[in-house]
């Protein structure tokens, strides 16, 4: 059985706007992921860039471009699909973000973890 984790209300998370972050740990490194929408399907990735592994976001949620047509890294400028985490553009070349399995339904989004990226450890 998958252990889904809440990430949010589905409502929460407009298509083509800003994304939600939440907790991961990531090969047992405490880390981030997000989700956005677009087209008007939901898809997670941890935030973390294909080219330097460091978090894509400009400030807090803002993950596309200016045209709304992909993921940017703030840093260096590479782009992404939203769909399929594909790089599209920069220097990325070759790369794509790691998608993180979700499922929507009533109303909420949830993510669920692998082998790669777990639940954050709860304080004790």
């Amino acid at each position: 059985m998958t252990t889904d984790i809440l990430i949010c209300a589905a409502d929460a998370v407009p298509d083509g706007g800003k994304g939600i972050r939440f907790p991961v740990l990531a090969g047992g490194e405490a880390a981030t992921a997000f989700v956005i929408r677009y087209s008007g399907k939901a898809y997670a990735y941890l935030n973390r860039c294909a080219h330097v592994p460091i978090e894509l976001d400009w400030s807090e949620g803002d993950f596309f471009e200016s045209s709304g047509l992909y993921l940017m890294c703030s840093t260096h400028g590479a782009v992404y699909i939203p769909s399929s985490g594909q790089c599209a553009g920069g220097p990325c070349r070759g790369g794509r973000l790691r998608p993180v399995a979700l499922a929507e339904r009533d109303g909420n989004l949830y993510w669920q973890p692998d082998d790669y990226i777990r639940p954050p450890k709860s304080p004790s």
